[in-house]
């Protein structure tokens, strides 16, 4: 029994015995890829074989669980390969999910286990693809080709495929990736001012709340859930100007990583969530609601304003959208991306820039998986540009049309008819990520963008009147216009590099984790003058990590990667 399985399973007895007692209670613009598309040998073969169903557990809550087979597009799928996954998503906790899989020694056949990552590789709970790849996946080698030595472990092997790869050109999505967020009622009233700053944040949501105080409006909430903590504790870094790097800043012209978490920057984040505590503008609940409480607080239209990733708040925002078209009168509950920062004359830094590859996220086959060849094949098949197009476009006819040049676009009817509903029976949801993937920013071979919605025709199409109208009233015609142009990071994110368990990176981001959250809410929560007592009592604690140790590791890991790009 490896180390790893041991702590788990004594970590799983310890939970189980306290429930006992107490009632159980989270490019560039590099061509590297040609996105020519190779066949599969796979899908003709495999459909030829008898039907299978694997088992999947995801560890990003999001969807309802199923059988890919049960949407049309997972049935095209099975058609090809006779391949059905059946889908289980997290709900709870994910780390005592993944330690119950890894003290019983038994997984489902794929495992997509996300921030739990690191404790699956160490309990042995993967295969290595490496031989599967040679002899099944031409797709898999054309799609992540230079990258396949970043993929590797440190004993040389490959246990997953990354979330997602760069494809031919880059081209920008015109949706905000993050952002200060905030309801399009309450531009509307001040006048659709420009907001450069979060103090001018603030003001704008406290001027709203104090006319509207019988509407018993919240004022700014945030996610705390679990390991998604980061949508609390990463504002900081964007208010300075920077992407999202994870823990660190990153100096484009040295290359240097710096922590934020003990910063003036961070002091003065916590500093104006406490002072919109103790004016009554802060949900008290952020810190204990779960992440479905959060997703249905933002779309309950009492929520004036957060900070967020949009894959993180994707379902709210596709349901006040799917509302707001189908009745315009509620497109004031609708958010409208901030690029905000501290200083109105410090570029933001909101939008991913072109640059390198998650290595600490990706989808595995397990130990205990059935048939790891049929699953490889599936997986290879997914990538040819035809099942590509597939995936994201759909069907021709149904759901995209194809002009006399060639250009993919959508009809007026195929965009009002794919909401949130049609999307899950479709199963665009199912596919739109966690698989093996180009990522959004690709590009097809034919030219046309790999994602729908960064097909400039399609997204002008997509747009309503009352979005025409914001946008014309900030003068731009996408979201993105709204922000600085990314700055090229060839070793981004910071965030995604692999890190041993137990190592010294990892125990640091393990204690600063604990640290922050359990620091944060007593700040955030203080009566004012207590504030600055809690930061130092934090920042004595925070002192004792090695904290030059993390930022020289990190200071490697960029450099190493900027040279890997450069080679």
């Amino acid at each position: 029994m490896s180390k790893t399985r041991r702590m788990w399973l004594l970590c799983l007895t310890a939970v189980l015995s306290l429930s006992m007692i107490t009632a159980c209670s989270g490019n560039n613009n590099t061509k590297g890829s040609t996105g020519t598309a190779e066949p599969s040998g796979s899908a003709t073969a495999e459909a030829k074989q008898d039907k299978v169903t694997f088992t999947i557990f995801n560890g990003v809550a999001g969807s309802k669980d199923g059988n890919t087979n049960q949407t049309t597009l997972g049935k095209l799928l099975e058609d090809q390969t006779g391949v059905n996954f059946k889908l289980e998503f997290v709900v709870g906790d994910l780390n005592t999910k993944i330690g119950t899989m890894i003290a019983a020694n038994d997984y489902p056949d794929v495992l997509i286990p996300d921030a739990a990552i690191e404790e699956v590789l160490n309990a042995g709970a993967f295969i290595p693809l490496d031989d599967l790849i040679e002899q099944y996946g031409p797709n898999i080698k054309r799609v992540y080709g230079k990258s396949l030595n970043q993929m590797k472990s440190k004993d040389g092997k490959i246990y997953f495929l990354p979330i997602a790869a760069q494809v031919n050109d880059f081209i920008p999505e015109p949706e905000a990736g993050a952002a200060f967020w905030v309801q399009r009622r309450v531009l509307e009233e001040a006048g659709y001012p420009k907001i450069k700053t979060l103090d001018q944040y603030v003001e704008l949501i406290t001027n709203y709340r104090d006319k509207h105080k019988d509407e018993n409006l919240t004022g700014l909430v945030s996610l705390t859930h679990d390991w998604r903590f980061f949508a609390t504790s990463n504002p900081p870094m964007h208010l300075m100007g920077y992407p999202n790097d994870g823990n660190v800043m990153v100096d484009t012209n040295t290359w240097e990583a710096k922590t934020y978490a003990g910063s003036d920057a961070t002091k003065k984040w916590l500093k104006q969530l406490n002072t919109l505590n103790a004016n009554g503008l802060f949900d008290k609940a952020s810190f204990v609601d779960n992440y479905d409480q959060y997703i249905a607080k933002l779309t309950s239209h009492k929520v004036l304003g957060f900070f967020d990733y949009r894959w993180q708040v994707d379902n709210a925002l596709n349901v006040l959208k799917d509302a707001a078209r189908k009745d315009p009168s509620l497109d004031g509950y609708n958010y409208f991306p901030l690029p905000i920062t501290y200083d109105e004359n410090t570029p933001d830094a909101y939008l991913d820039p072109p640059g390198g590859l998650v290595t600490n996220r990706g989808i595995g086959i397990t130990v205990s998986a059935k048939d790891p060849v049929r699953i490889i094949q599936y997986f290879d098949n997914m990538l040819t540009e035809e099942n590509q197009t597939l995936l994201s476009w759909g069907i021709k006819g149904e759901t995209y049309e194809v002009n006399e040049e060639g250009r993919f676009y959508r009809t007026q009817e195929q965009i009002d008819k794919i909401d949130e509903p049609f999307r899950e029976s479709f199963g665009f949801k199912y596919y739109s990520w966690n698989w093996p993937m180009y990522n959004a920013t690709s590009t097809l071979a034919d030219g046309n963008a790999r994602n729908v919605a960064s097909q400039p025709e399609v997204f002008q199409m997509t747009l309503t009147e009352k979005d025409k109208l914001i946008l014309d009233k900030y003068g731009v015609q996408t979201y993105s216009q709204l922000y600085a142009e990314p700055v090229s990071r060839p070793y981004f994110p910071a965030w995604g590099f692999a890190k041993e368990q137990n190592s010294p990176e990892q125990l640091w981001e393990a204690n600063k984790d604990e640290m922050t959250k359990k620091y944060f809410p007593k700040m955030v929560m203080a009566a004012p003058d207590k504030f600055d007592a809690i930061w130092e009592e934090y920042m004595k604690e925070f002192s004792k990590l090695d904290t030059a140790g993390y930022e020289k590791w990190t200071t490697e890991q960029v450099k190493l990667k900027v040279e890997m790009a450069n080679q």
